[in-house]
């Protein structure tokens, strides 16, 4: 999904704003890499890309999705 430039504008502001003031947590199926697709303005991307990762952490759990795995075993054995 695309996000227009004035959300992500807007998105860059409230960051901005919390910036050393209070935590943000992100999560996202897209590596940082990628976000290019979400937010077409490069620069704007660095920007908020910069913003989340100064003095945060990173977490990655892996590149495949749980649903299909937990749905399946929800299911299992049931008609």
């Amino acid at each position: 999904m695309d996000l227009h430039r004035h959300g992500a504008e807007l998105l860059f502001q409230v960051l901005t704003e919390r910036e050393e003031k209070s935590s943000v947590a992100i999560a996202s199926n897209e590596t940082l890499s990628g976000w290019t697709k979400t937010f077409t303005d490069p620069r704007l991307c660095a920007a908020i890309v910069d913003r989340l990762t100064f003095g945060g952490t990173i977490i990655e759990i892996g590149t495949e999705s749980h649903r299909p795995a937990h749905t399946k075993a929800q299911h299992n054995g049931k008609p």
